[in-house]
C-alpha cells in the first residue's frame, strides 16, 4: 500500500515560482514511476510531468517545458515539482501519482496511487 501526500501549493503572482513536494509512505519510491497531474475548474485532469525511477527518464507536457522541473530524492521517498514563471493558466489542483515499474507516464489511467492534491492559484 502506497500513500502520497502533496504540499507546497498557494496563491502567487504571475511570473513567480512555487515548489511542490510529494512524499510517499508505506513503501519507498524505488522502482516507481511518479507523475504530476493537474485539474483546473471545468477541465479534465491533464499530465504535467513525470519521472521514471528505473532509468531516470523524465517527461513534460509541452505547456510547461522550460518552466517546470521534476526531480527526486529517493532516500526521502520524495518527488518535487519546481514551477517557475507561473502563468494564470497554471491555476489548478495539482496531484501526485505513482505506478510500480510503469513505462506509460503521460496518461492518468496508468497510475495506481494518488495523493489528495494541492491548490495552486496564479493571479495576473
Amino acid at each position: 500500500q502506497v500513500q502520497l501526500v502533496e504540499s507546497g501549493g498557494g496563491l502567487v503572482q504571475a511570473g513567480t515560482s512555487l515548489r511542490l513536494s510529494c512524499v510517499a509512505s508505506g513503501r519507498t519510491f524505488s522502482s516507481y514511476t511518479v507523475g504530476w497531474f493537474r485539474q483546473a475548474p471545468g477541465k479534465e485532469r491533464e499530465f504535467v510531468a513525470a519521472i521514471t525511477w528505473s532509468g531516470s527518464s523524465i517527461g513534460y507536457a509541452d505547456s510547461v517545458k522550460g518552466r517546470f522541473a521534476i526531480s527526486r530524492a529517493n532516500a526521502k521517498n520524495t518527488v518535487y515539482l519546481q514551477m517557475n514563471t507561473l502563468k494564470p493558466e497554471d491555476t489548478a489542483v495539482y496531484y501526485c501519482a505513482s505506478q510500480f515499474l510503469g513505462e506509460e507516464i503521460t496518461t492518468s489511467e496508468a497510475y495506481d496511487y494518488w495523493g489528495q492534491g494541492t491548490q495552486v492559484t496564479v493571479s495576473s
